[in-house]
């Protein structure tokens, strides 16, 4: 048993979390492209046929959850250090670290700032904040890719509508007007374009594209990429933007295609499907009909509208089922809508096995995941309070098992085995967690106490 609280403990103290975890793991021979002094530890049976998979250990639950995972799990990983602390101390260089690794990879978020301790022993907010846009600027991520029932948004990245360059980021004292510089990569946005087309011409999914070409720069030269990589294909169009955009920004989107590879559109041509192609905002209310309707389908967005469209999908279908509740009870009806929900053919719960996966242009992708309030939820472990006198629930690790057995089986994607197992791991977490959620540290020993090791 790896004694979680202490790690949470030191975290939360500003201890030094490098020493402890060189003391759990060992130093590992692999180096990730470019850095050869970086630090990579493994663990797990390597003994195995189970290509392993690289995590990080970045924050608050993310961090321990992970912890408490590969301990129970016990399949052959990388481990990289990324928390806050670590994120700052070196100036982001673990981004690098981790982005550069040369196999399928487990990164996570925390919401919210985090404060880390300066030089002089005050506190200061963290280098980088979560450190997703320039991970993905280092790793030459190009997209996030989240489905969601019979919904998938491809989210272009990085392409963000406000500056990470600090040192660009000015206020006119006389007008009051802002100007920063988000330098976002373009060929990356291209390929996200590319990938996007593809999913629905394999999937044979309606294709949505949320863009405001009109109104935004950014947008504009994204929407010129897409018209440029729809022609000469079969893809029928329906709704069409008011604007040819790549008429419109020419000059500077052949400086683009100039950057991409020769055969970059090769076999395109051939490419067929159904795109409708929408200003952004008007996406919520569509998804939201999707959704209700079971439309599958494909959707493309910029980063920031892109995570917000993946946030509606996750948190509405509670408010969904709770709007079923109040119209049965209206009605005097005696049904349950978590059954009729099932019954009806819906699929979605409450956004817990919602996970998402980060493409790179060169290198294996990088399956990714949120948490929401992981530092309040830490404060709740640390104050022995999980429930907070009965208000709210303790936390629900399903999704580090989620997580890992997505990138274990995309790794090992012919291991029949290992699938068959997760299955078996993921049917004994339910019957420990189904009814009455455990504390986390009681659900940890449970688990461990409960589940095989591979």
């Amino acid at each position: 048993m790896v004694d979680l609280l202490s790690i949470a403990r030191a975290e939360a103290n500003g201890e030094n979390l490098e020493k402890i975890f060189s003391s759990m793991f060992r130093v590992s021979e692999i180096k990730p492209r470019g850095y050869p002094n970086a630090i990579v530890w493994e663990g797990g049976n390597f003994d195995s046929d189970v290509n392993p998979v690289a995590h990080s250990l970045t924050d608050a639950y993310a961090l321990i959850g992970t912890i408490a995972a590969i301990d129970i799990l016990g399949l052959p990983f990388y481990a990289l250090p990324m928390w806050s602390q670590i994120r700052h101390d070196l100036k982001l260089e673990p981004l690098s670290w981790f982005g550069n690794m040369p196999v399928t990879s487990i990164k996570w978020s925390t919401a919210g700032d985090a404060y880390v301790n300066d030089k002089n022993g005050g506190k200061v907010v963290v280098m980088g904040k979560s450190g997703n846009a320039p991970l993905r600027t280092q790793a030459g991520v190009y997209c996030n890719v989240r489905p969601y029932g019979p919904i998938t948004v491809v989210r272009c990245m990085p392409c963000l509508p406000y500056s990470q360059d600090k040192a660009k980021f000015t206020i006119n004292a006389e007008t009051g007007i802002i100007h920063s510089e988000m330098n976002t990569p373009a060929i990356q946005m291209a390929y996200a374009g590319r990938l996007f087309l593809k999913m629905v011409n394999e999937t044979g999914k309606l294709g949505r594209i949320a863009f405001k070409p009109t109104q935004a720069m950014e947008d504009g030269i994204n929407a010129g990429l897409i018209t440029w990589l729809l022609d000469g294909t079969k893809f029928k169009i329906g709704r069409k933007w008011a604007v040819n955009a790549y008429e419109e920004h020419k000059e500077n989107i052949q400086k683009i295609i100039n950057l991409l590879p020769s055969n970059f559109k090769e076999g395109m041509e051939n490419w067929s499907g159904s795109i409708e192609q929408h200003i952004a905002d008007t996406n919520y209310g569509l998804l939201l009909w999707d959704l209700i309707e079971k439309k599958e389908c494909v959707v493309l967005a910029t980063d920031l509208d892109g995570d917000r469209l993946t946030d509606l999908l996750a948190d509405v279908s509670d408010p969904l089922r709770e709007f079923g509740k109040k119209i049965l009870k209206k009605v005097n009806s005696e049904s349950k809508i978590e059954n009729l929900w099932n019954e009806m053919g819906y699929i979605t719960g409450n956004g817990r096995d919602m996970t998402s996966v980060m493409y790179r242009m060169d290198g294996p992708p990088i399956h990714e995941q949120t948490l929401g309030s992981a530092d309040a939820m830490l404060l709740r472990l640390l104050n022995g309070d999980e429930s907070m006198g009965g208000t709210k629930k303790p936390y629900d690790p399903r999704i580090h098992f989620v997580l890992i057995r997505d990138a274990y089986l995309e790794a090992n994607p012919d291991n029949k085995k290992l699938k068959l197992w997760f299955d078996e791991v993921l049917n004994t977490f339910d019957s420990i967690y189904g009814t009455k959620r455990p504390n986390f540290l009681d659900g940890y020993r449970t688990l461990k106490e409960s589940i095989t090791p591979w």
